[in-house]
């Protein structure tokens, strides 16, 4: 620009000379602006490209962290359930034996047999109705013999219930009357 300025000099008119450089300089400024702009929108496409490619890269490092912490986050509050369930059931198992007990102690206060008690007299009656059959199939005559004796005992008993029990009893004796030592 300057030596723009040096060769106009000597080469005519000032005024035009000002007028042309500035002219000139307005003209060079304007282009400079322009390429300055052309630049920055070439460079600037690139620079927003690299930084949307850095975003979406560090967008998917951020996602990827935050997934594995909602998954350890997860797994912690699973294990924590796990074992609260767990303690729970223990302590519900633990109730529940309790209930039972105080309910079992009621009921054999109040005489009502348990389940054992109802299960061994039902072996007990199973034992015995065994036994019977056991000794009515060894002695089939034995129950005739006592079905005809029956009768007859019966028939024995009615005439000693008939017969008269009158034994003559001896008269009473008249009471002396029992003299006094004083008179």
């Amino acid at each position: 620009m300057v030596k723009k300025l040096h060769k106009s000099t000597s080469a005519g008119d000032p005024s035009a000379y000002l007028s042309g450089s500035v002219k000139d300089s307005a003209q060079q400024i304007w282009q400079a602006g322009l390429g300055a702009f052309t630049r920055a929108q070439a460079e600037g496409t690139k620079a927003f490209e690299a930084l949307v490619k850095e975003g979406t890269a560090i967008q998917r490092k951020t996602q990827a962290a935050a997934e594995e912490k909602i998954s350890e986050a997860s797994n912690k509050m699973s294990t924590m359930a796990t074992d609260i369930t767990s303690k729970a059931s223990g302590h519900w198992d633990k109730l529940e034996n309790i209930f039972e007990e105080r309910v079992a102690k009621a009921l054999g206060k109040l005489g009502v047999p348990s389940a054992k008690d109802v299960k061994a007299l039902t072996a007990r009656i199973d034992e015995l109705s065994a036994a019977v059959h056991k000794l009515s199939a060894k002695a089939p005559a034995a129950p005739k013999a006592a079905a005809k004796a029956a009768p007859k005992a019966q028939a024995a008993a009615t005439k000693a219930a008939a017969k008269p029990t009158a034994k003559k009893k001896a008269p009473a004796k008249a009471a002396k009357p029992v003299a006094s030592p004083e008179a």
